[in-house]
């Protein structure tokens, strides 16, 4: 009886990846072939054929060259930007929910988004024109800032060699209000400046280059390999820290190594794409009601909806005033405050 609802159990999962990345794929899609300048399908489907070996050399180029430039490095960069921010955000998500037993918790919940929009802020504020490992000084200042403050928050909770999880989750909550305060500070005597601060902060997809890409993605794939692997600890961490440690497992190492890279991949994604609030929040509490509460398929689950959900929702941002765009954390927020509110309700109603 057991060995057959195992079975049934693997096969509902692989079902449910399978069917995410086929919606995935098909987001890919839409969001390509969407935008203000009309490019059709048939020239992208051609000019990605172009690209590849062997095939290419046989299809001749009958596409406008401004088209070309459009898709490969405006379009393409920013998709897989929205998948990789997509997936870590949601992971993060997932992981802190977990960590903390708190369903509120999000990938923010530390002070890493205070972190990064001080350190976007004064980048803009002093108009810096720094390069440096090809990151911008908005996107290096942000990371530096959303970083730093998480490893503060670290050692003002570590107790000898203990994180008190009560003690992180009040420094971060201290700090973030104290970072807060000097952010809107900047914002008070920026000038001209303010619109760009206020666009970074409300997050966006609009600058992203190849150059974005290549900056973030080994250290978020790295991150996400990372918690994936510890997703049977996460499990056990649900059931208490004092079951978890009779079931062998060191929990002070494994909270370490889970807060470090959930906030890593929090960290690389806010300093490229500004604070996009809510997928972190959302994308595991829908997963969990259509997977369970099981980390081995939430997390890839929530990963692969989290993509869905924020290259969709990028593509809304671009479409629906076009040409002019939205900030993504404007449609994300539109879905993610109603669903929040539902989640208290729900919440509300199971406590009487």
């Amino acid at each position: 009886m057991d060995a057959a609802n195992t079975e049934n159990r693997y096969k509902r999962w692989v079902t449910v990846i399978t069917a995410l990345t086929a919606i995935l794929f098909v987001s890919v899609i839409i969001s390509s072939v969407t935008g203000s300048a009309n490019i059709s399908k048939l020239d992208i489907l051609r000019m990605v054929a172009h690209k590849l070996p062997l095939i290419g050399d046989g299809i001749g180029v009958s596409w406008k060259e401004s088209s070309e430039i459009i898709f490969f490095n405006i379009r393409l960069p920013r998709v897989i930007l929205g998948i990789l921010i997509g997936s870590a955000l949601a992971i993060a998500g997932t992981t802190y929910q977990a960590i903390f037993k708190n369903p509120m918790a999000d990938p923010y919940i530390i002070g890493v988004s205070s972190g990064a929009a001080l350190g976007a802020n004064l980048a803009i504020l002093f108009g810096l024109s720094f390069t440096y490992f090809g990151l911008s000084p908005i996107t290096f200042l942000a990371f530096l800032g959303s970083i730093s403050v998480t490893f503060l928050v670290y050692n003002i909770s570590k107790i000898g060699k203990r994180v008190h999880i009560e003690t992180l989750l009040l420094s971060g909550i201290a700090i973030g209000a104290f970072l807060s305060a000097i952010t809107s500070f900047t914002m008070y005597i920026a000038g001209d400046k303010l619109h760009q601060m206020v666009y970074w902060m409300m997050g966006g997809l609009w600058t992203s280059s190849w150059d974005d890409v290549r900056a973030v993605v080994v250290f978020i794939i790295i991150g996400i390999l990372i918690i994936f692997a510890y997703s049977r600890e996460l499990n056990l961490l649900l059931m208490g820290d004092e079951t978890a440690q009779s079931l062998g497992i060191d929990v002070n190492k494994v909270k370490k190594i889970l807060l470090g890279a959930s906030s890593l991949i929090t960290a690389f994604s806010v300093s490229v794409s500004g604070l996009i609030g809510f997928v972190g929040l959302v994308i595991p509490h829908i997963m969990r009601l259509i997977v369970g509460p099981d980390h081995r398929i939430l997390l890839p689950s929530s990963a692969l909806f989290g993509a869905i959900f924020l290259v969709l929702a990028d593509t809304a941002a671009r479409s629906l005033l076009s040409p002019t765009e939205m900030p993504v954390g404007i449609i994300t927020a539109l879905f993610g405050g109603p669903f929040f509110t539902y989640l208290l309700l729900k919440r509300k109603r199971s406590m009487f």
